[in-house]
C-alpha cells in the first residue's frame, strides 16, 4: 500500500517540471511553461505526456494532486526521521498498556507480527478519510490558488504577504514536496534493502 502511494505521488508530480518536448506536446509547453513550478534548471517537465493537448482544468487537477502528495510526503519523511531518532508520542497507544515506542518504525508499524493492532490501523484510515473528505479541500470555494485549504480559518499571516512573496513561498512548498516524494520513496526502498543510512540510522 505504501509503495502504491509513493508511486502515485511520483506520477502526480511528473507533470510539473523539465525540458521542452516536440510535436503535440508543444501546445502544452506553450500553455504551461510559465506556470509556477516550471523553473530552472529543468523548466517545464512532462515526460509522460499527461498535459498533451490538456486545458487549464486538467493542469489544475494535476497540480492539486502534486501539492497534496507533496504535503503528505513531507509529513511522512519527517515522521520517519523523528521516530527513527527515538522520539515518539508519550503514553500508551491502547488500553492494554502498549506504549507508542513499543512498536517498530516504518513498514513494521503497519505490517508484520509486531504491527499496530487492526483497530489502530482502522482508526488511522478513518482519520485520513475524514481529513480527505471534510478538511483538506477548498470547502468555502474561496481558495486563492489550487491547494489553498485555509477556508477562512488558518492563515498564519498569508494575507499580509505581497504577491511576489506569496509566489516564492508557493514555489518553495512545491520544491520541498517534490524532494519529500523522492525522499520518502528512498527511505522505503532502503528499509526493504536493510543496512544503515547517515542521520537516519539503521533501516
Amino acid at each position: 500500500m505504501m509503495k502504491l502511494a509513493a508511486f502515485a505521488a511520483l506520477m502526480g508530480s511528473a507533470a510539473a517540471f523539465a525540458p521542452a518536448q516536440t510535436g503535440k506536446a508543444t501546445t502544452a509547453l506553450n500553455a504551461f511553461e510559465s506556470e509556477l513550478g516550471a523553473q530552472p534548471p529543468l523548466g517545464f517537465f512532462d515526460p509522460l505526456g499527461l498535459l498533451d493537448e490538456a486545458g487549464q482544468a486538467r493542469f489544475d487537477r494535476l497540480r492539486y494532486v502534486e501539492i497534496k502528495h507533496g504535503r503528505i510526503c513531507q509529513l511522512a519523511f519527517l515522521g520517519n526521521i523523528i521516530t527513527r531518532a527515538g522520539i515518539h508520542l508519550p503514553g500508551n497507544i491502547d488500553t492494554a498498556g502498549d506504549s507508542f515506542d513499543s512498536y517498530p518504525n516504518g513498514f513494521g508499524a503497519l505490517f508484520g507480527p509486531d504491527a499496530i493492532p487492526q483497530d489502530g490501523r482502522l482508526q488511522i484510515l478513518f482519520f485520513i478519510g475524514f481529513l480527505e473528505l471534510f478538511v483538506m479541500k477548498d470547502v468555502t470555494g474561496q481558495g486563492e490558488f489550487v491547494g489553498d485549504f485555509r477556508n477562512g480559518f488558518i492563515d498564519f499571516g498569508w494575507d499580509k504577504f505581497d504577491e511576489e512573496t506569496k509566489l516564492k513561498k508557493r514555489a518553495i512548498e512545491l520544491n520541498n514536496g517534490r524532494a519529500a516524494m523522492m525522499g520518502i520513496l528512498g527511505l522505503m526502498v532502503h528499509e526493504k534493502l536493510g543496512g544503515e543510512l547517515p542521520i537516519v540510522g539503521p533501516m
